[in-house]
């Protein structure tokens, strides 16, 4: 009889343990629900970023247009009331602009002469280093020119013994 109930009360803890399991994992995929929420809030608060800086761009792109036409119109009332001068004023700018990428493409050259010139003064080191590196074997002896030198004397000296 008694171990009737221990029984029937372990059983009853273990579907208790078992109902909290559940409860526990609910709150899990409501924690997960509730990421997915804040990750879509996210995705739309990009959007809405991406949206807007479209927006400021079309505006900024709309007010250029507007200011074209308007340099446009201008140079019309000028031509109109028969005055040169906007002619004049954008052929100034235009020359004016061609200077600038004439300087510009001096000021490149003048560039390209410098890092030729670099060049020419590293060639020269490595050349001076050549030479002095070959100064030095002489002077040590070394290398296979001291080599030969050695085998002249030593062959003109059986020479000059026989």
């Amino acid at each position: 009889m008694g171990r009737e109930r221990e029984r029937e009360r372990e059983r009853e803890r273990e579907r208790e343990r078992e109902r909290e399991r559940e409860r526990e994992r609910e709150r899990e995929r409501e924690r997960e629900r509730e990421r997915e929420r804040e990750r879509e809030r996210e995705r739309e608060r990009e959007r809405e970023r991406e949206r807007e800086r479209r927006e400021r761009e079309g505006e900024r792109e709309r007010r250029m247009t507007e200011r074209e036409g308007d340099r446009g119109r201008e140079r019309e009332k000028e031509r109109e009331r028969g005055m040169e001068g906007g002619r004049e004023r954008e052929e100034r700018e235009n020359e004016r602009m061609r200077e600038r990428e004439r300087e510009r493409e001096r000021e490149r050259e003048r560039e390209r002469e410098r890092e030729r010139e670099r060049e020419r003064e590293r060639e020269r080191g490595k050349t001076d280093e050549r030479e002095k590196k070959s100064e030095r074997e002489c002077e040590t002896g070394g290398g296979a020119g001291r080599e030969r030198e050695v085998e002249r004397e030593t062959s003109s000296s059986r020479e000059r013994e026989a």
